[in-house]
C-alpha cells in the first residue's frame, strides 16, 4: 500500500519537473508566442483543464495573437463535440468566443467558426445577429466570406421572411447574385417578389447571368412565371411586360404571344385570349411564329369545346348551351378552314412583294369573284416591281384574263392599258403585257385591233434608247424587244399585206435585233411569194449582221435554196457563194457545206473540181469527221474515176489519220490491192500498218494478214510475217519488261540472259523473245518513231536465225535497208 500511495506523487513531481524548463523560458519571455507554443504542444496530451489553464495564462500576456486564440478556440470546439448542446460547456464556449471577439474583431475566420458553432447550437435568433454583428464589424471586401454562411443558415430557417429580408440586404452588396435570390422565392412560393425582381433583372441591361442565360431567356422566364401563375402575380403588368417583350425580342414572336394569350385563359379571361390569338395571326411574319400560335389556338378552342361539353353532359341538355356548343364549333372550323389563307398573309407579310405568293392567294380564293378582284387590286397596287421576285407582269395579265374568263371585255382592255403604263424592271415584263394584249384580242376574233395593239407597241418613241439601258423606263425601250416584233412579224403574215409584213421584216433588220430564224422567215416569206432575188437579198443581209457561229444556219439555208433555184444556171455564182461560206468558216461547220460544194460541182461542175472540193474538206474538217470525210472521199472517187485512183488518197489517209482510224484504211487498203492481184502491194501495206498495231489490242488486224497470208503466201511470208509481230510486240512491251526486269533483278539478283532454256521450263521461242526484250531495254531509244523509217522486207528474203540480228531501230546504221520500201508510196 505503501508503494501504491507513493507511484502518484513521484509521477506528479516528474511531471512538474518535466515543466520546469518551459516555465523558465516563459518567465524569461513572457511575451513570445513561440515560447507559449512549445509549452502548449508539449501539454497536448495532457488534461483539458491544464491546456485550457495555460492557453489562459498565454491570453493574459498576450490577448492580441491571432494564433493563440484561433488554437484555443479551436481546441475549447474540440472538447465539446459530440456532446449535448444543453450542456454548460457550450456556454462557456460561446463567451471565450466573444471575449476573443474583443480583441479578434477584424479577423473574418473568428466570426466565422463562431457563427458555424451557434448555428449548430440551433440558436438562430442569437446567430442572425452574430453574423450581424460580424458584417458590421468586418471590413465589406471581407463580406463574401461572411455571407455564403450567413445565407446558408438563413435558407434553412422555417421562417421564409427572415431569409428575404437577409437576400435584400445581400443583393444591395452584391446585385450579381439575383438569380439566386428568385430561385429561393420560387422554391418558397413567393411569386410576386420573385417576378417584381426578375423584371427589374430584364430591365437593367447590365446584368450578366452567373448561370451563363441570356436575356431573352431570363425574360422568357418572367414571361412563363407571370403567364402561368395570374392569381398569385399581382405587382406586375402583365400585359404591359409582354408586349414590351414582342417590341424587343421580334425573332421570338410566337412563345410571348403565347405566353400573353395563357396569361388570359388561366385568368378565365377567354374572350380576352381569343382576341390575342387573332391578333397574333395577324401580325406574326414567319411560318414558325405562326405554326406555335396556330396550333396554340387550335388547342385552345378544342378545350374550350370539350369542357363545354363535359359541362352539359353533367347538367343534361339545355338549347341554350346546345346553341352555344355549335356556335364553338363552327368557330373551330372556320379557324381550321382559315389557315391557308392566314399562312399566305404571313408569307405576304415576310415579303409583300412575292408575285408566286399573290398567285397562290388568289387560288385560295377561287369561287369568290369579289374577293378575288380585291386580292388583284391589292397586289397590283402592293408590288413593286422593282422590288418583286417573279415577274409582276403577270399579275396584271392573270387579273384581265379572269375579267375576260367572266366575259367583261372593255374591263379586261382597261386593265391592260393600265399594265402597259407600268415602270417594270426588264422589258420582256412590258412586253410579254403587249403580247397577251394582242392575243387576247385573236381570241375574240378581233385582228384589226390586235394589229393596232401590236404597232402601237413598237411605234418608234419621242425618246430613244437602247434595248439594256437601265436608266430609262422600259415603255422607251419596248420598241426594240423581239418579242413583241416577232408576234407582229406572225399576224402580218397572216392578215396583212405584202408590203406591210416586209416592211416589218425590214424594220426589224434595221433595228438590228433579228435572229438568224428572223432572217430565215423573211426569206421563206418572201420565196413563197416568188421574190426569189428578194429572198436571197434578205439572206445576205442577214450573214452582214451575224458571225460564226450563228450565221451557219443562215448560209447552209441560203445555199440549199440558191441551189433548188438556179442549179447549174449560176454556177460561178454558187461557186463564189461557197468560196465566200467557206471564208472564216470553223472546222466544227465545215463538213456539211462541203458535202454541199462536192454536190454542186458533181452535178453542174466538173469531176475535177468536185475531187479537189473533197480533197480542201479532209483538211478543214474536224478531226473527229475527218475520218467519215476521207471514207465519203474514196467512196466518189472510186465511182468516178475507179479504185485505181483512190491509192494516193488512201496513202495521205493513212498519213493524217490517228493510228485507230489509220489501221482501217490501211485493212481497207489491203484489201482493195489483194482484190486487184496486187499481192506485193497488199503484203507492203500489212507491213507498213503493223508496226502500229500492238498484238495485244489489234489481234483482228494480226488474224486478218495471217489469213492473207494462207491465201496467197508461203512458208516464208508466214515466217516473216511471224517475225514482225515478235518484233512489233517487243517494241510495245520495252517499258513494261525494262520495269519488269529491274524488279527481277533486285530480287533474284539474276538477268533475263542469265537463264538456261530449261531453267524455267520455257520453250526455245520464249527465251527468245526474252533476249529481244533486253536488247530493247539496253537501247538509246525506247520506242521508234513510226511512220518515217518502218523497215519492211520482201517474201523472197529469207528470215534471220537470230532475232537480234532484225534491227529493232532506225537507230542502227549497219542494217541492210536497201531492199525495204521507207514508205506506203515506194511499194
Amino acid at each position: 500500500a505503501l508503494v501504491l500511495r507513493t507511484v502518484p506523487r513521484f509521477s506528479k513531481e516528474r511531471k512538474e519537473e518535466d515543466d520546469l524548463p518551459y516555465e523558465e523560458e516563459i518567465i524569461r519571455n513572457p511575451y513570445s508566442v513561440k515560447c507559449w507554443m512549445r509549452y502548449i504542444e508539449f501539454k497536448q496530451n495532457g488534461t483539458m483543464s491544464i491546456l485550457n489553464m495555460i492557453y489562459e495564462r498565454a491570453l493574459k500576456e498576450l490577448p492580441g495573437s491571432y494564433k493563440l486564440w484561433y488554437n484555443y478556440l479551436r481546441e475549447r470546439r474540440k472538447q465539446v463535440k459530440g456532446k449535448c448542446i444543453m450542456e454548460p460547456a457550450y456556454e462557456e464556449i460561446n463567451n471565450c468566443h466573444e471575449r476573443a471577439l474583443v480583441f479578434m474583431h477584424k479577423m473574418p475566420r473568428i466570426w466565422l467558426d463562431y457563427c458555424q458553432f451557434l448555428v449548430s447550437q440551433c440558436k438562430i435568433t442569437r446567430s442572425r445577429r452574430t453574423f450581424d454583428r460580424a458584417l458590421r464589424a468586418l471590413p465589406v471586401t471581407q463580406h463574401p466570406r461572411i455571407w455564403p454562411l450567413y445565407l446558408r443558415f438563413a435558407r434553412n430557417l422555417p421562417l421564409p421572411e427572415t431569409a428575404i429580408r437577409v437576400y435584400r440586404r445581400y443583393l444591395k452588396l452584391s446585385p450579381e447574385n439575383a438569380e439566386e435570390y428568385i430561385d429561393y422565392l420560387r422554391s418558397c412560393g413567393k411569386l410576386d417578389e420573385a417576378a417584381v425582381r426578375l423584371a427589374a433583372v430584364v430591365n437593367d441591361e447590365s446584368f450578366v447571368s452567373k448561370e451563363g442565360k441570356s436575356n431573352y431567356q431570363l425574360w422568357h422566364e418572367l414571361c412563363d412565371l407571370i403567364s402561368q401563375n395570374p392569381d398569385k402575380v399581382n405587382s406586375l403588368n402583365v400585359g404591359a411586360i409582354i408586349r414590351g417583350g414582342l417590341t424587343r425580342f421580334t425573332d421570338q414572336l410566337g412563345k410571348l404571344w403565347c405566353s400573353l394569350a395563357d396569361y388570359y385563359i388561366r385568368s378565365g379571361h377567354f374572350e380576352k385570349a381569343r382576341d390575342v390569338y387573332e391578333e397574333a395571326i395577324l401580325t406574326v411574319v414567319t411560318v414558325r411564329d405562326f405554326t406555335q400560335v396556330f396550333d396554340s389556338y387550335a388547342q385552345f378552342e378544342e378545350s374550350m369545346i370539350a369542357a363545354k361539353m363535359e359541362t352539359t353532359s353533367e347538367l343534361g341538355k339545355d338549347e341554350e348551351e346546345d346553341i352555344d356548343l355549335e356556335l364553338r364549333l363552327a368557330r373551330f372550323e372556320q379557324l381550321i378552314a382559315r389557315r391557308p389563307l392566314l399562312l399566305n398573309s404571313v408569307l405576304l407579310r415576310q415579303n409583300p412583294h412575292n408575285v408566286h405568293e399573290w398567285h397562290k392567294r388568289v387560288k385560295l380564293y377561287e369561287g369568290k369573284p369579289r374577293q378575288i378582284i380585291n386580292t388583284y387590286t391589292e397586289a397590283v397596287q402592293t408590288v413593286d416591281p422593282m422590288k418583286a421576285t417573279g415577274k409582276p407582269s403577270s399579275l396584271w395579265v392573270s387579273f384581265a384574263k379572269f375579267y375576260e374568263e367572266n366575259e367583261q371585255l372593255d374591263d379586261a382592255r382597261t386593265i391592260f392599258e393600265k399594265a402597259t403604263k407600268v415602270n417594270y424592271k426588264q422589258v420582256d415584263d412590258l412586253a410579254g403585257v403587249w403580247c397577251e394584249y394582242g392575243e387576247m384580242e385573236l381570241r375574240h376574233e378581233n385582228y384589226e385591233q390586235a394589229l393596232r395593239i401590236l404597232r402601237k407597241a413598237t411605234a418608234i418613241p419621242s425618246k430613244k434608247a437602247e434595248y439594256f439601258d437601265v436608266s430609262e423606263s422600259v415603255q422607251n425601250r419596248v420598241y426594240k424587244s423581239l418579242k413583241v416584233w416577232s408576234m407582229l412579224a406572225d399576224l402580218e403574215e397572216s392578215m396583212g399585206t405584202f408590203q406591210s409584213t416586209k416592211a416589218v421584216y425590214d424594220r426589224i433588220i434595221d433595228l438590228r435585233i433579228a435572229t438568224p430564224q428572223i432572217i430565215i422567215n423573211y426569206a421563206m416569206f418572201l420565196e413563197e411569194h416568188n421574190y426569189f432575188e428578194e429572198s436571197f437579198k434578205a439572206y445576205e443581209r442577214g450573214i452582214a449582221l451575224f458571225r460564226w457561229p450563228n450565221v451557219y444556219d443562215i448560209w447552209n439555208t441560203y445555199l440549199t435554196k440558191f441551189i433548188d433555184r438556179y442549179g447549174g444556171k449560176k454556177l460561178e455564182r454558187a461557186r463564189d457563194l461557197f468560196e465566200q461560206a467557206l471564208d472564216g468558216c470553223p472546222a466544227k461547220f465545215a463538213k456539211t457545206i462541203y458535202l454541199l460544194y462536192a454536190k454542186l460541182e458533181e452535178e453542174f461542175g466538173l469531176a475535177r473540181h468536185a475531187m479537189a472540193v473533197y480533197e480542201r474538206a479532209t483538211q478543214a474538217v474536224d478531226n473527229t469527221e475527218r475520218h467519215h470525210m476521207f471514207n465519203i472521199y474514196i467512196k466518189r472517187a472510186a465511182e468516178i474515176y475507179g479504185v485505181t485512183y483512190t491509192r494516193a488518197i488512201y496513202q495521205k489517209a493513212i498519213e493524217v489519220l490517228p493510228d485507230e482510224h489509220s489501221r482501217d484504211m490501211c485493212l481497207r487498203f489491203a484489201d482493195m490491192e489483194s482484190k486487184l492481184g496486187e499481192i506485193d502491194r497488199g503484203r507492203a501495206i500489212y507491213s507498213y500498218c503493223s508496226q502500229i498495231c500492238d498484238p495485244r489490242m489489234t489481234a483482228t488486224f494480226w488474224q486478218t494478214w495471217k489469213e492473207f497470208e494462207i491465201r496467197h503466201g508461203n512458208e516464208d511470208t508466214i515466217r516473216e510475217m511471224l517475225r514482225i509481230k515478235r518484233s512489233v510486240q517487243a517494241t510495245y512491251n520495252t517499258q513494261v519488261n525494262f520495269m519488269s526486269s529491274q524488279m527481277m533483278k533486285a530480287t533474284t539478283n539474276a538477268t533475263i540472259s542469265d537463264l538456261a532454256p530449261g531453267q524455267l521450263g520455257l520453250d526455245d521461242m520464249k527465251l527468245l523473245e526474252q533476249q529481244a526484250q533486253q536488247l530493247a531495254a539496253e537501247a538509246e531509244q525506247d520506242k521508234p518513231k513510226l511512220k518515217e523509217k518502218i523497215l519492211f522486207v520482201r517474201s523472197v528474203i529469207h528470215p534471220p536465225t537470230h532475232l537480234a540480228s532484225f534491227p529493232l531501230s532506225s537507230e542502227n546504221p549497219t542494217a541492210d535497208q536497201g531492199p525495204y520500201p521507207q514508205s506506203v508510196s515506194e511499194y
